[in-house]
């Protein structure tokens, strides 16, 4: 109960000292904005920590961070090698593969409107089938290895990523395209110096969200046939196993690794995007 009473009170001193951050003049600099989500993260491992062992929560149920932490940190050999399969091999190859097509496709859309009708409407199609029905298909088709992964992931990324690139190829007004024009600039030109340009937000926002879809895709894919490697191979297995703490560390490389890669991209859009809007304040 002591454990218990103790989690309150960092939760209250968390919340304190974020409210004051958030009223100073602080909040505003790049240590401030930082300082923010590290102190609220922080107050939630340490209350998850007390309230788990307060209550005597078993580890097959809910294991503490501590746990957690010791586990990964004695698996990481294993980790690295679930990482490897899972992220460089199947993630990243189909989410590079899947939105360089898909940027391609959206500029033949872009220059040819008969792809803009019949495509997109079928890219919605595709993009409502369920990843548990199809994933079961690809794995079949390409084997039990890495490969599989990778097209699943290129299926899931492909139709968000198409479908952003389109609409921020649309972005533009017709009075800037019209001076484009007058400028006597063909559609090469145009879409170098004026719509490529304003469709980067677009882009950005879409590598982003399919960033996080590569990672799902290719974990959940591995749950339906995969060596005997790889993070989902190593969810799966660890949960018929009631070893949670192996459960947890697989997810923390997952979420490590999600955010390392939007932080990337978000980095990358804010260089060359500087000028929209949205960079502002």
């Amino acid at each position: 109960m002591i454990q218990v009473i103790a989690a309150l009170v960092v939760w209250a001193a968390g919340w304190l000292l974020n409210i004051r951050l958030a009223n100073s003049a602080a909040r505003d600099t790049r240590a401030g904005r930082l300082a923010v989500p590290l102190i609220f993260g922080a107050t939630l491992l340490v209350m998850w920590e007390l309230i788990v062992r307060g209550l005597d929560v078993p580890t097959v149920i809910l294991p503490p961070p501590s746990q957690i932490a010791a586990t990964f940190a004695a698996n990481l050999p294993m980790l690295w090698g679930d990482f490897v399969q899972t992220i460089l091999k199947g993630a990243l190859s189909g989410w590079v593969i899947g939105c360089a097509a898909a940027f391609l496709t959206a500029l033949m859309v872009d220059r040819f409107d008969y792809l803009r009708r019949g495509l997109l409407p079928l890219g919605n199609f595709m993009a409502a089938l369920p990843i548990v029905g199809t994933a079961p298909i690809l794995v079949m088709w390409f084997g039990f290895g890495w490969q599989s992964k990778a097209a699943v992931v290129v299926l899931m990324v492909y139709f968000p990523m198409l479908v952003n690139t389109v609409a921020g190829l649309h972005e533009t007004s017709a009075m800037q395209r019209d001076l484009m024009h007058t400028y006597a600039a063909g559609w090469r030109q145009t879409l170098r110096s004026l719509r490529l340009p304003a469709a980067l937000p677009f882009i950005f926002n879409g590598l982003k969200i399919t960033s996080t879809l590569a990672l799902i895709g290719a974990i959940v894919a591995e749950f339906f046939g995969s060596p005997t490697l790889g993070l989902g191979f190593r969810i799966s297995t660890s949960i018929g196993q009631l070893d949670l703490g192996l459960v947890w560390s697989a997810i923390l490389v997952a979420a490590l690794t999600g955010t390392l890669v939007y932080g990337i991209i978000a980095l990358t859009e804010k260089t060359l995007t500087f000028w929209h809007p949205s960079q502002r304040g």
